[in-house]
């Protein structure tokens, strides 16, 4: 994945790299197709060596016209190649057109495809729909995709996996689980988040050895989050410089929220870190882990005397919506501090719409759907949208978090490529916060704090993964690879 570019596109700005390609710079499209093709077959030939039996499914647009090219090739080198083709060769246009005939003069020949026939092959090379699918796949094409998916071989998507949303990292309807994804030009932002990251693969990636300047013409829809190495504490630091994170909530039920959200914020490197909890829970929450100072709030005169001495302010986990939360909530907002909110801060900012700069809100698919009054099928329909939405609402940074968590200021977006499934279980979204707001408390910006916030967060998940399994990890588990990571 580091070898991948950073700069994430939309479909039409692919298409207008592809059209100023050839209108301006000369480059005829039929020669952007073959040097698709060959970017594929030797992609195949170093992956996978040892098949010798391709089956090429070719659809009725440029993406099949790959397929074509790539099936050639295959014949040529001596390969046994069968060709799937989904239309009549004789209604295509274009360049298209051009890589049929090409692989038709060179002896290849074509299959028809049978829905119920086995697919006898060591390798499937998808290029059926390609990026341009804008509704649900059906009919044969449908039946298609579930045949290969029902393979039991390898297989390689041409530019994206079948049936996948390009733009959106949505499957429409049903879409090819490919084992490696060959994204061509333009590298497709909808690969990263979604449904993407269980169809897609292996991601590679070739430009085609179009001239840079094309890809200058216009910015990018999105990036690839990278990190950034933390820099060397000065030898004469001490607890003061590194800020003072407090952490507010923690009902009756939910002292874990703030017990894992303040360790976090410790071991991210904050100087001091404070929660403001239930007075009920402030006598045990630091037992094992004296490090936390803790305060039973009873009172919003009691979590303002807090709050003055704060650096950033981490509003919600455990927060609930109860009375006392909601006078919390009222408190620190009256405040100027900046705030991290999650958890139930976000489901009570829900109610009534608040504009703020300076705060990083850390949804995931539930809290943002009250955030924007929609369904969570609509959030994740278009991550994207609803990222930017919640961001121009709201206001300040918004962390979409997901497979492929998202992070969106006013005019950027970008997208986390770490993380796991392991990490789908409780109080994740607590040390996430934790670490975002020890960021903030050491002076880093609110959007340098979220993106970086983001990013060692899922490697610290990602670490913790490697060394235990997916399955069975606990947020807790994290703290130690945070640590390690601060410090790399």
């Amino acid at each position: 994945m580091h070898d991948l570019p950073i700069a994430l596109y939309r479909v039409n700005q692919v298409r207008a790299f592809d059209r100023i390609a050839i209108e301006e710079y000369g480059i005829a499209g039929y020669d952007l197709m073959s040097r698709a093709g060959d970017f594929i077959f030797n992609t195949l030939i170093n992956n996978c060596p040892d098949r010798r039996n391709w089956a090429v499914f070719c659809g009725g647009g440029n993406n099949g016209g790959d397929g074509y090219v790539v099936a050639r090739l295959a014949l040529a080198a001596g390969i046994n190649v069968c060709v799937y083709s989904m239309v009549d060769g004789g209604t295509l246009k274009g360049d298209a057109r051009l890589a049929f005939e090409a692989y038709t003069l060179a002896g290849g020949t074509f299959k028809p495809f049978m829905p119920d026939s086995a697919l006898e092959a060591d390798l499937i090379v998808d290029a059926l729909l390609g990026s341009g699918l804008d509704r649900p796949v059906s009919g044969l094409y449908a039946k298609a995709i579930d045949a290969i998916n029902a393979s039991d071989t390898t297989v390689v998507a041409a530019d994206i996996p079948s049936g996948l949303n390009a733009d959106t990292g949505k499957v429409m309807g049903t879409a090819v689980k490919a084992d490696y994804t060959l994204s061509l030009v333009g590298l497709k932002q909808g690969l990263f988040t979604g449904d993407a990251p269980d169809f897609c693969g292996t991601i590679l990636f070739s430009d085609l050895d179009i001239p840079q300047q094309v890809f200058e013409r216009q910015p990018c829809s999105a990036r690839r989050l990278m990190p950034i190495p933390f820099a060397r504490r000065s030898r004469c630091a001490h607890k003061g410089v590194n800020g003072h994170v407090l952490i507010v909530g923690g009902d009756y039920g939910f002292s874990g929220a703030v017990r894992l959200a303040a360790e976090a914020a410790l071991r991210t490197g904050a100087g001091l870190v404070s929660v403001a909890t239930r007075p009920e829970h402030a006598f045990t929450l630091n037992l094992d882990r004296p490090e936390i100072m803790c305060h039973g709030i009873s009172d919003a005169y009691q979590l303002s005397e807090r709050i003055k001495h704060a650096s950033v302010i981490v509003l919600g986990p455990g927060l609930g919506t109860q009375l006392w939360g909601r006078s919390l909530f009222d408190v620190v907002l009256q405040s100027d501090k900046p705030i991290v909110m999650d958890a139930d801060g976000l489901n009570t900012l829900s109610r009534a719409t608040i504009h703020r700069e300076n705060w990083v809100l850390t949804p995931h698919p539930g809290e943002a759907s009250r955030l924007l009054t929609a369904s969570i099928a609509a959030i994740e329909a278009d991550r994207f949208y609803a990222a930017s939405e919640m961001q121009k609402a709201y206001g300040g940074l918004v962390v979409l978090k997901g497979a492929g968590t998202l992070v969106a200021n006013k005019t950027d977006v970008v997208i986390s490529p770490t993380g796991n499934p392991g990490m789908a279980s409780g109080g994740m979204g607590d040390v996430l916060s934790g670490v975002i707001g020890g960021l903030i408390a050491q002076g880093f910006s609110l959007q340098a704090a979220a993106e970086q916030g983001v990013y060692i967060h899922g490697q610290a998940g990602d670490l913790a993964a490697q060394a235990g399994g997916e399955r069975g990890l606990l947020a807790g588990d994290l703290m130690s690879y945070l640590r390690r990571l601060v410090n790399e």
